[in-house]
């Protein structure tokens, strides 16, 4: 995974004035507003200042330098924003969706390997962890407590203890 990080998508004007309304992709998208800088490459190429952000309903309004009417912020409407993850406080045993996708899914008591993390859903109540094996089969398991024992980002693993009847089919 790289140094950005996407973080979520301009989706249209906020008044005249050049603000434009950001749909976030994050739990908790309150340090969005401490930001000065986002950009709109995964390569940190092109960049754009934040002169201030504020949330509004489900969104985050967002000025940026330079962007002073509506007709200049209609050019990054439709426009992924990106961050730089190290700009990212996580306290510990909080992760990063991105951090988990690729980590091989072991059995915390029988070290069994389930296969590698490829996809995370959000359900509402918890996110869902996707695993395939090495012969493609798909299983689901539930970002709970009582089935994530551990994540081990340093060595790629994540350590679970499934629950009666997950695996069943």
């Amino acid at each position: 995974m790289g140094k950005y990080i996407e973080i979520g998508k301009l989706t249209g004007t906020h008044a005249l004035k050049g603000e434009l309304k950001m749909v976030y992709w994050c739990d908790d998208p309150d340090f969005l507003v401490g930001l000065d800088l986002f950009f709109l490459d995964e390569d940190g190429k092109e960049n754009l200042i934040v002169e201030r952000a504020r949330f509004h309903k489900n969104f985050l309004i967002i000025k940026f330098k330079d962007v002073d009417d509506i007709d200049n912020a209609q050019k990054y409407i439709n426009k992924v924003l990106y961050i730089d993850k190290e700009k990212i406080t996580l306290n510990e045993g909080e992760y990063l969706q991105c951090d988990l996708i690729g980590l091989t899914v072991l059995d915390v008591d029988s070290n069994e390997n389930y296969g590698e993390i490829f996809k995370i859903t959000q359900t509402g109540a918890n996110d869902v962890y996707y695993i395939k094996n090495n012969d493609g089969r798909e299983r689901l398991i539930p970002a709970i407590k009582d089935v994530i024992k551990k994540v081990d980002l340093e060595n790629n693993l994540m350590y679970i203890k499934p629950l009666n009847g997950l695996f069943d089919l």
